[in-house]
């Protein structure tokens, strides 16, 4: 019994020690900050995802794995709002960037009202 979750266990950990890798290995190929943080969110996030389900299948289920899955949607929820605003001052503050329009959210109210 325990040969088989050892197997996917530790195929599971390989996974995710290849996405950290490759995604290290992307953050220094390029050399534009917008480049580099898109291989940094995603490799982070499922290299996470892959070590802590390997975690998880190596213990079974029970109260660790719950804390393992409580860690795991932290991260998902915080890691693309750090980087989306990472990535919005980046494009507010580098000049090299080029011209970037910002588009402003506007109310329907607000449509109506520049018709007039």
């Amino acid at each position: 019994m325990i040969l088989p979750r050892l197997i996917i266990c530790i195929v599971l950990l390989f996974a995710g020690l290849f996405m950290f890798i490759s995604a290290a290995v992307g953050v220094n190929r390029y050399k534009k900050p917008l480049n580099r943080l898109h291989f940094a969110a995603l490799g982070d996030t499922l290299g996470l995802f892959l070590v802590l389900l390997s975690l998880v299948v190596w213990r079974g289920w029970s109260f660790v794995s719950l804390k393992l899955a409580l860690v795991l949607i932290f991260f998902w929820l915080a890691s693309p709002v750090c980087s989306h605003m990472i990535a919005q001052m980046e494009a507010t503050t580098n000049e090299d960037l080029g011209d970037i329009e910002l588009q402003k959210e506007t109310a329907k109210g607000d449509e109506a009202n520049e018709d007039i």
